[in-house]
């Protein structure tokens, strides 16, 4: 997959949005303040809502070319012809995934351990999600990982990976030499009351 792709990776929380704005109107402005990548990840829906959500971010995101993942749910994926999934350890293997999506579409994996990422990496994951890097306001079990342990994982494999957790504007800039190929942000996007614009300051601390 493109690299350049998961530099700055927004992933929805609909629970963060502020001044009732709807999640496809925050997502256009996250692209527009410099999102290269989306992933669907709302817990808190039926199926039903869940797809014409999906749906909804999806077009979206098509108009400016950017990548629409979603999270955990490979058939909710496969329904709304997203680019791809992001996986957790505990749900589907990456090769049963691609059997599912096929191998053209998009597999994230989240990893934890240089264990966990050399095991997803050949089991065919695309890229890795490692965190969380400073804790999680939206992950409440979310177990803190050292900036050393980030950089033996980035450095454990050949795939990118992706930093989550916690971060913000402020704190981006900790990252840097990490060799991570960007940062997957939740409330440091999503939350601000300026969405694009709290996008864009995270782009200039990268």
């Amino acid at each position: 997959m493109n690299k350049e792709a998961l530099k700055l990776y927004a992933v929805t929380d609909r629970g963060c949005l502020k001044n009732g704005i709807s999640l496809p109107v925050a997502v256009e402005l996250a692209i527009k303040g410099g999102v290269t990548m989306v992933q669907l990840r709302e817990k808190e829906m039926d199926h039903d809502s869940l797809v014409k959500e999906a749906l909804e971010v999806k077009e979206v995101c098509r108009k400016y070319n950017v990548p629409f993942i979603v999270n955990d749910d490979v058939y909710l994926a496969k329904e709304t012809d997203a680019d791809g999934v992001h996986v957790g350890q505990d749900d589907m293997n990456p090769d049963e995934v691609r059997k599912i999506l096929g191998k053209d579409k998009i597999v994230g994996v989240t990893a934890k351990t240089v264990e966990q990422a050399q095991l997803a990496e050949k089991a065919g994951a695309d890229y890795l999600g490692s965190g969380a890097v400073f804790g999680s306001t939206t992950k409440k079990d979310a177990r803190y990982m050292t900036m050393e342990t980030l950089e033996s994982i980035t450095t454990s494999v050949s795939i990118p990976v992706v930093a989550i957790g916690g971060i913000n504007k402020n704190n981006v800039h900790e990252l840097r030499g990490t060799h991570i190929a960007g940062v997957a942000v939740v409330s440091g996007i999503f939350g601000e009351e300026d969405i694009e614009g709290g996008a864009r300051e995270l782009l200039k601390g990268l």
